[in-house]
């Protein structure tokens, strides 16, 4: 009788956890503040504690579930309409390097947040030249914002004065050997034309492709199962990394 309280406690528990977290939107781990990490992490474990620990009545437990995703959602909704409670509650960003410089009075503001830190984030952005660096910002998710000054950054077409065609999207033809009938269709594509496709790239069979996409300017982009690694030495590189 136990089990059976816990899996109706855990179905429940994951049912209506799900629901919440679908009208708290899509988000990324990386992308919350700390407000919103702390809260998952309660908001989690207070939904385990439901599942699993039948001497405590499910209702009350519920309840206070659904106040903390409720309590966090009106919080974040005030935040969205109220610039002051948005900083209060979610924080701003830091302003960590300006034109160079790295500005140690703002890093010491951080907590837990050391230079060894902000050079290793720098690193993670392809920037190991801290003079490169126009403005670092920290982010209330934890992320480090770059803009490189102008003369470091890569050239794009618009520098060039050129106008690249436009790209689009690709479009899922065949997935895990399963041709995705209506994207073929809305393409206006058959299965005659595909088959032929994947004949010329001599692929007899469907169950051979992982992935076929039509790209934007009508190419197919093919991947097969068993596909032959090259094998790259990559001791050389390794040796010149002992080196640094």
């Amino acid at each position: 009788m136990q089990y059976l309280e816990v899996f109706g406690r855990t179905l429940a528990a994951f049912a209506g956890l799900l629901f919440m977290m679908r009208l708290s939107g899509k988000q990324q781990v990386q992308q919350l503040n700390v407000f919103e990490y702390i809260v998952g992490i309660t908001i989690g474990s207070t939904a385990s504690f439901l599942s699993v620990d039948i001497k405590e009545p499910f209702l009350p437990t519920f309840l206070g579930l659904v106040l903390w995703v409720g309590l966090a959602l009106l919080l974040n909704n005030i935040a969205l309409r109220s610039r002051r409670w948005g900083k209060i509650l979610h924080g701003e960003p830091t302003v960590l390097i300006e034109k160079g410089r790295i500005l140690e009075e703002n890093l010491r503001k951080v907590p837990n947040f050391t230079i060894d830190d902000l050079l290793m984030s720098l690193r993670n952005k392809d920037v190991f030249d801290v003079s490169q660096v126009e403005f670092a910002l920290l982010e209330t998710s934890g992320a480090l914002s770059v803009v490189r000054k102008s003369q470091h950054r890569p050239v794009t077409p618009h520098d060039l004065k050129l106008s690249p065609e436009y790209e689009g999207l690709p479009t899922e033809l065949v997935y895990d050997g399963r041709i995705i009938e209506k994207n073929l269709k809305s393409a206006r594509l058959t299965h005659a034309w595909l088959k032929k496709q994947l004949k010329a790239r001599g692929i007899a069979s469907l169950e051979k492709v992982v992935l076929a996409q039509l790209n934007p300017n009508g190419t197919l982009y093919v991947d097969v199962r068993d596909d032959r690694p090259i094998k790259v030495d990559i001791s050389d590189y390794e040796h010149q990394l002992e080196k640094l």
